[in-house]
């Protein structure tokens, strides 16, 4: 699927997004992870720990901010390793044409750090639309942990279904 215009979310139906998708990840068992797979993170929290834990991602896409308040760990780890990113714009409640482009890239053209100048709160929605069958996305959900997801067709569909209730943007 390609993201062809940029996409919100209508007040009267932010509900259908607050559903948390795939299930609890805790800390210990990111080692259990297949290293074989397509690994994404979303977030600076998740991208960190990931990090931390000694595994890189094939993409990571963050913010700079958790739970609306600035944060600098991931930032500051991309930015002491001169590791590259690309920057996009993405406001709050949309997935923008700019940010599922980048993702789709990253996914076809190998490792990538895209960093959001707005917030990064449904770059989750790309992530799965546009990652390989059996690839792994890691997302954070604030103040419950990480969640994983195992991409596959009933998980795609779920998501195509979501976009679907999104208001396309001029």
């Amino acid at each position: 699927m390609t993201v062809s215009k940029g996409r919100r979310i209508p007040d009267g139906k932010r509900d259908l997004f607050k559903r948390p998708l795939g299930i609890d990840l805790p800390e210990e068992r990111l080692h259990e992870l297949d290293e074989e797979r397509m690994l994404i993170t979303v977030g600076d929290v998740v991208s960190l720990t990931v990090r931390e834990h000694g595994i890189v991602p094939d993409l990571s896409v963050y913010d700079g901010m958790t739970e609306r308040r600035e944060m600098t760990g991931f930032a500051a780890l991309v930015r002491d390793r001169g590791l590259e990113e690309i920057v996009v714009s993405n406001e709050a409640g949309t997935v923008s044409v700019e940010l599922a482009t980048a993702i789709g890239r990253a996914v076809k053209d190998g490792p990538g750090i895209i960093r959001v100048i707005g917030e990064e709160d449904l770059a989750t929605l790309p992530c799965i639309l546009l990652a390989p069958e059996g690839s792994y996305v890691i997302y954070g959900w604030p103040g419950l942990g990480m969640k994983l997801v195992v991409i596959d067709g009933g998980i795609r569909r779920e998501i195509e279904l979501l976009m679907e209730e999104m208001e396309e943007l001029e």
